[in-house]
């Protein structure tokens, strides 16, 4: 009963700026990690960036320098600023949040937005 909902993909010139949202929702008592996953087509899923629940972020080489992740853990939701846009990054863009079971036995249940398209053009 969690849903991820994600926003602000769209076709933007190389050189340009986007900024991506996914907001969590349902029954969520806390949060773990998040990250943005992307997938271009005939290509794997590859991770973009990931943050912990305490803020700690870790990035892809193709992203470093370049996207920030962040999150506002009271709004349940994880952010991704992308500068400088290139257009080998095009892919369907995906957030994705790891949320402990209802029992601990269990570990943490992945949960993944529908994806938002990034298309890099000119």
């Amino acid at each position: 009963q969690v849903q991820l909902v994600e926003s602000g993909g769209g076709l933007v010139q190389p050189g340009g700026s986007l900024r991506l949202s996914c907001v969590a929702s349902g029954s969520i008592v806390s949060i773990d990690a998040m990250g943005w996953y992307r997938q271009a087509p005939g290509n794997e899923r590859e991770l973009v960036a990931t943050i912990t629940s305490s803020g700690n972020t870790k990035y892809a080489n193709s992203g470093k320098g370049r996207f920030t992740i962040s999150r506002d853990n009271a709004k349940n939701t994880v952010y991704l600023q992308m500068n400088n846009l290139k257009p080998e990054d095009t892919a369907v863009y995906y957030c994705k949040a790891e949320i402990p079971a209802r029992l601990s036995y269990f570990g943490n249940y992945n949960y993944w937005g529908q994806g938002t398209q990034v298309t890099v053009s000119s």
